[in-house]
């Protein structure tokens, strides 16, 4: 008895996330708006990739800066406790 070829399986990818930023047409990340930053925040204190967090490359970077400026005026911590 041959055995059975194996068929090729296409790996599915899930659909990306709509960038917040993007879907509320906001213009600038204000590194003073510590509420919307934390939710870009791991519960370790690091900044969430764009994969997990689902904004586009541009609010990404943006949001990126904004996290920095607001660790250094000691807005947000540079680690957890």
């Amino acid at each position: 008895m041959a055995a059975k070829p194996k068929r090729a399986t296409k790996e599915r990818r899930p659909k990306r996330k709509p960038c917040s930023f993007c879907a509320e047409k906001v213009l600038d990340i204000n590194y003073k708006d510590v509420g919307r930053l934390r939710k870009y925040i791991s519960e370790r204190g690091k900044i969430l990739p764009r994969r997990i967090s689902g904004n586009c490359a541009k609010h990404q970077r943006l949001l990126t800066v904004a996290v920095k400026r607001a660790r250094v005026i000691a807005f947000l911590p540079f680690v957890a406790e």
